[in-house]
């Protein structure tokens, strides 16, 4: 997919801000690397940022940032917290794939779920992950930008104001989807 095709799937202007600024910070590069990032150019979603460092391996990962933003989303401080505390339980599958997708393809993906972390099924988080790497090739950081909103009932006034957005299932599902069009 384009980087055209997969901003315009992007829901969130803070999600469009941040891909833009990665592809910008890119260059020719495949990837930005984490040195090439200045967060004060993205002041406004600073809060809703979250730096996962993978240089050695998924099973060590760990939260190196997180926004005051994430607290919220989480319902924890993760900054310093290892991938597979915050994401424990149901939860660890689905966003393991995730990560390790975005690990194995240099690629950036986005979604929505419900629920992101145990304990946390009254979220619906717009999430966006795009991978960093230093030399280049490797997949050494994933930069975050999680968007929360609050689900009240089994399909929020936030999910049925999307009805064209290519989403994924609004129900947690252990399996990552690819985005289909209603």
């Amino acid at each position: 997919m384009s980087g055209r095709a997969f901003r315009a799937q992007l829901v969130t202007q803070g999600e469009r801000e941040l891909f833009d600024y990665w592809l910008r910070s890119a260059g020719t590069k495949r990837m930005p690397a984490r040195s090439d990032l200045d967060p004060l150019k993205v002041p406004r979603l600073l809060p809703h940022l979250g730096l996962i460092d993978v240089r050695d391996g998924l099973d060590q990962a760990s939260f190196r940032l997180a926004g005051t933003r994430l607290r919220d989303v989480y319902g924890q401080e993760i900054t310093g917290k290892r991938v597979d505390e915050v994401f424990a339980g149901d939860r660890a599958a689905y966003w393991r794939r995730i990560h390790e997708r975005i690990m194995r393809l240099g690629r950036p993906l986005h979604g929505v779920v419900r629920g992101p972390a145990e304990g946390r099924d009254h979220i619906v988080l717009f999430w966006l992950r795009l991978p960093l790497s230093e030399d280049g090739g490797r997949v050494d950081r994933i930069l975050c930008h999680d968007m929360a909103g609050t689900a009240k009932d089994k399909q929020s006034e936030m999910e049925r104001a999307l009805p064209r957005y290519p989403r994924f299932l609004a129900e947690f599902s252990s399996e990552p989807r690819r985005a289909q069009l209603r």
